[in-house]
């Protein structure tokens, strides 16, 4: 007796180049329980796809999920996603030949918690995810039981004119063509309104990747601009203590004039008091004592100017470092604000891949991979490490984690009570507003809100 084929469940794994592996449902369960393991998938977190097929190779519902596998290609044991379950409640999607699909995604998940373990497939006309699937499931490299196309009950060699005085008899059927007119009329309205909702699904997921990126480059920008000020203040610093010691020099120079100056009204007047004793002798002193107070003038003065144009010199190349630091970070900021201007089409090309060594769970952040390289900067701090995974700041993100667990409002009452009005929770820390996030709609409003809660 022959086999009737059904509906069957299949698990898809992507790579760069497309669909890289297909495996039935229960050889992915026998995948999760440790009895086989893909060791081409060591180290890897993969990007994977829940196809329910009908039995004539159409798609009826995907669920495009995330998994990591440890170094000797086994499934993460605390992996544990209802995939079943997402595809029979998620939301409508494309239609990939047999009617809208059931489409579970990170960007339409029926269940908010497992949003952070899957992901958004590409629905760009250079790469479409979910136009992948439909052609992997085609090809049947599973070998499953096909059913077979039905043959028209009419041919066109079986037709036959009728005659001239049954003609009037086709004019009954014009109500059913008027009703099957309305029914293509229905289904067009109903193709249309799923096309404009495939639509709207691919801008919500451009748009997340957008605010990322932008989020990704205000960060980079304002820790470097942080950078540059410090070295602009350590610059600023430096020629302070230049034009300090400068003046401390002219000071002295001024100081060893004056006592140039005294020295010379002594010698006047001992050169006074020795021409009552002769002209010869006053002669001879005269001379002898102008040149000496020459050759110290003039030692003291080149020593002084020789040390005032190094310092001249030293703060100008002071003023030209602090004018190039000017101009860099002004060109660093232009170059921010054309990056925040950009549109998605460009971020789509900065996508790079990489190489999982360690995994490590935060909320907001989801599994983090993190390298051999980064390993000493998690372990002295995991929390500032996952909020720079989110773009954020570490306490941006403590207040952020401390709202995600407990969606309250944080006010405190003039009795010195939390008010504890229930919000809804933000999901990521990026949209996370302190101050707006974690207060109800009635303290919100207030021109000098009441303290709340660090």
């Amino acid at each position: 007796m022959q086999k009737k084929p059904h509906m069957v469940e299949a698990v898809l794994f992507f790579n760069e180049r497309g669909v890289s592996k297909e495996m039935l449902y229960p050889e992915f369960e026998a995948l999760l329980d440790g009895v086989v393991n893909l060791p081409e998938f060591a180290d890897r977190e993969m990007c994977a796809a829940y196809v329910l097929i009908n039995p004539r190779l159409l798609v009826r519902a995907v669920v495009t999920f995330l998994i990591d596998f440890d170094e000797k290609g086994g499934a993460d044991k605390g992996w544990n996603i209802p995939l079943r379950h997402l595809a029979e409640s998620a939301g409508r999607g494309p239609d990939l030949g047999a009617g809208p699909i059931r489409l579970g995604c990170k960007s339409q998940c029926p269940v908010s918690w497992h949003q952070m373990h899957l992901w958004d497939p590409s629905l760009s006309p250079q790469k479409n995810d979910l136009a992948l699937i439909r052609d992997a499931v085609k090809r049947n490299h599973l070998g499953l039981l096909v059913e077979e196309e039905v043959p028209p009950v009419f041919t066109p060699d079986n037709l036959q004119m009728a005659a001239e005085d049954q003609w009037r008899a086709g004019q009954a059927d014009s109500e059913q063509l008027k009703a099957q007119a309305e029914q293509m009329e229905q289904e067009y309205r109903q193709k249309s309104a799923q096309m404009i909702k495939q639509q709207r699904l691919q801008l919500t997921s451009l748009k997340q990747k957008y605010e990322e990126e932008i989020a990704r480059y205000k960060l980079a920008q304002g820790e470097l601009q942080k950078g540059l000020q410090h070295e602009l203040a350590d610059l600023q610093q430096a020629l302070q203590q230049q034009e300090s010691l400068n003046a401390s020099l002219k000071k002295k120079l001024h100081e060893q004039a004056d006592q140039s100056q005294r020295v010379r009204e002594q010698m006047t007047q001992q050169l006074r008091d020795l021409q009552d004793s002769g002209q010869s002798e006053a002669g001879v002193l005269r001379a002898q004592f102008e040149q000496e107070l020459a050759i110290k003038i003039a030692a003291a003065v080149a020593d002084v100017q020789e040390q005032v144009a190094i310092r001249d010199v030293e703060l100008a190349y002071r003023h030209e470092q602090e004018g190039k630091l000017q101009q860099e970070l002004q060109q660093l900021q232009k170059r921010c604000d054309e990056l925040s201007a950009g549109g998605p089409g460009q971020l789509l090309k900065r996508l790079t891949d990489m190489g999982v060594v360690f995994v490590a769970y935060h909320p907001g952040a989801g599994h983090l991979t993190i390298s051999l390289a980064d390993m000493p900067r998690y372990q002295e701090n995991p929390m500032a490490f996952a909020a720079a995974k989110c773009f954020v700041n570490e306490g941006v993100y403590r207040q952020w984690l401390a709202h995600y667990q407990s969606p309250a409002c944080d006010t405190r009452l003039p009795g010195g009570e939390r008010c504890g009005i229930t919000l809804d929770r933000v999901d990521q820390p990026s949209r996370y507003v302190p101050g707006q996030s974690n207060c109800c709609s009635r303290h919100r409003s207030l021109e000098q809100p009441l303290r709340t809660v660090g």
